[in-house]
């Protein structure tokens, strides 16, 4: 198993920043061609990065038309695009357990790691957004508890379906006429509080068994759930001290859940803002900055805390009548980190924007590519992170920066592979091949 850092490229559009798009030099449509993601992906791949990953909703990002792009092709059909540009590189991909289907999502995911032979990873969502839920005619929200009730089981309907066939199913022999082993074949017949799901699904187990299952809830439900059942947590840390203590914690819980803490790895998101020198890092920086219209994010964030945009002053801080954690139905974790940075630092409500345009509370980081490597590597070695979603704030010139001279420096220091080891999500993470029919940590 590999003991390299992990590095993913988290894409979104023409980058994370708030104001990418409206740099002169950014194609602002290239966001809808499947060729834009194309070269992103052999651009990561070119740098031996362990995915590519998508976030996804099903519903726009956010109601402000205005504010930036909002649409999103569907993830996993993208990535099916991208497999056949690629050879190596993992592809992974959002979808919601609140308004799927087990049966459906688990065929989608294991006919994309089927294509792919072996790179797709599902990360693991639910959503609150009722814009999301009225969609699929739902009136009212679900609570949060609700939402990982139904998480919970969806998981384990999918794991089941995905663990239904055995590696030995497929006979094909032309002298006995027999294709199938049916007794290699299991139905589920899974009956519980949110599901009935016969089986067995259609789809084959693929070279890695099945997707790797990532997850990116770091509220306690959330991290419960990881414990259980993620292989890889996606998280917004925004110090290092706050990532020692969550990796800690979360290792913790997975080795109480009787499960091998190395079998779930643990990637902060990181905004680099890259220069050759750290003033021109500086400048770029200044450059997206001065491009935000903080009438859109105000917006967002005057609803999130429940004071009316009016009653907000941009250059004091943030008030302190702010809506309670505990009437937060959506993304409590993302809400709590807000409010976290906000007095920790002691911003502004404008600095807070802007802290948040550049990679909505993951944390950027600015300057040259060796200073990155040298966060990179302290966050890696002080029990903070097995690696990175790497975040371009622009792209594709992010990504490329990063691949071009990051990863070359994080490769002298021997942190990072010069080629990758196996074909596999699995094997570029250092995961093993789960046991057909048997949970998750069976090969542990």
């Amino acid at each position: 198993m590999s003991q390299h850092l992990i590095l993913n490229a988290f894409l979104m559009n023409n980058g994370h920043h708030e104001a990418s798009w409206r740099l002169p030099e950014t194609d602002v449509t290239a966001y809808r061609e499947v060729a834009h993601y194309q070269h992103l992906a052999q651009v990561a791949e070119r740098g031996t990065m362990d995915s590519v990953f998508f976030a996804d909703s099903p519903s726009l990002f956010g109601t402000n038309l205005e504010r930036r792009p909002t649409e999103a092709l569907e993830p996993a059909l993208l990535l099916s695009a991208m497999a056949v540009a690629t050879q190596r590189i993992g592809l992974i991909a959002t979808s919601s357990t609140t308004y799927e289907e087990p049966y459906n999502l688990a065929r989608t995911f294991a006919s994309l790691d089927a294509i792919s032979h072996g790179r797709a990873g599902w990360n693991v969502v639910t959503t609150a957004d009722l814009n999301a839920g009225a969609n699929f005619g739902h009136e009212v929200a679900p609570t949060h508890a609700e939402r990982y009730s139904r998480a919970e089981e969806f998981l384990e309907v999918v794991l089941g379906l995905w663990g239904g066939w055995a590696d030995d199913a497929t006979i094909a022999d032309k002298a006995s006429g027999v294709f199938h082993d049916s007794s290699r074949v299991e139905v589920l017949d899974h009956v519980g509080e949110h599901f009935r799901v016969r089986g067995p699904l259609n789809v084959a187990r693929s070279e890695q068994g099945h997707p790797v299952i990532v997850q990116a809830g770091s509220s306690v439900p959330g991290m419960a759930l990881a414990a259980r059942y993620a292989e890889a947590v996606f998280t917004a840390q925004p110090s290092i001290e706050d990532g020692r203590s969550f990796y800690a914690e979360l290792k913790a819980a997975t080795r109480r859940a009787g499960r091998n803490p190395d079998h779930l790895k643990v990637l902060p998101g990181l905004v680099p803002i890259l220069g050759s020198t750290e003033a021109e890092a500086r400048a770029l920086e200044q450059q997206l900055d001065d491009l935000v219209v903080l009438d859109h994010p105000l917006a967002q964030l005057a609803g999130d805390i429940g004071i009316p945009a009016s009653e907000i002053d941009l250059d004091a801080p943030l008030p302190t009548d702010v809506r309670p954690v505990e009437e937060i139905q959506g993304n409590r974790a993302r809400y709590e980190l807000t409010l976290a940075l906000a007095r920790r630092e002691q911003l502004t409500v404008r600095q807070l924007l802007l802290r948040l345009g550049s990679g909505r509370g993951h944390r950027a980081f600015t300057g040259t590519p060796e200073q990155v490597a040298d966060d990179i590597e302290l966050w890696a070695s002080t029990g903070a992170a097995d690696g990175f979603n790497i975040m371009p704030a622009v792209l594709p010139s992010g990504l490329e920066t990063f691949v071009d001279h990051v990863v070359p420096l994080l490769r002298r220091r021997g942190l990072f592979r010069e080629d990758y080891e196996g074909t596999t999500l699995r094997e570029h993470y250092g995961l093993p091949v789960p046991t057909a029919g048997r949970p998750l940590e069976a090969t542990a």
